[in-house]
């Protein structure tokens, strides 16, 4: 699952801390982990932390478990999150109703610490 590029980001989210890399050169932000900015091209990057926070910018319901193994986990939010920061993330929104959920909700991140070696990224209601 994971690879020298994006070690940083598991790694953090061991800590329970959401980071991403930043170009020192344009100051963007991004998502998903690559080797130059998507905005100036530079490979001056650094990884920061940050809030956590975003609002729901697109979501749907999943109703159907994609293996039978999951059976127990539906229905869920499968969200895109929009981050303060500025990218998108795509995760899971937990700890809300699916009646309940609408665009540009406010969220923040929470971590599941789904096995020793590993943890998820998803978002609550804030």
């Amino acid at each position: 699952m994971s690879e020298e590029r994006t070690q940083p980001f598991w790694d953090a989210t061991k800590r329970h801390e959401l980071v991403m890399p930043r170009c020192k050169t344009c100051d963007q932000k991004f998502l998903y982990p690559r080797e130059d900015s998507p905005k100036c091209l530079s490979n001056n990057l650094e990884w920061v932390q940050v809030s956590g926070k975003g609002r729901l910018h697109s979501f749907t319901i999943i109703r159907q478990p994609a293996n039978p193994v999951f059976i127990e986990d539906v229905p869920y939010i499968y969200a895109m999150v929009q981050l303060d920061e500025g990218p998108r993330m795509i995760s899971i929104v937990v700890q809300c109703d699916i009646e309940n959920a609408e665009i540009d909700m406010p969220l923040v991140a929470v971590f599941d610490d789904i096995t020793p070696e590993w943890t998820l990224v998803k978002f609550k209601p804030a």
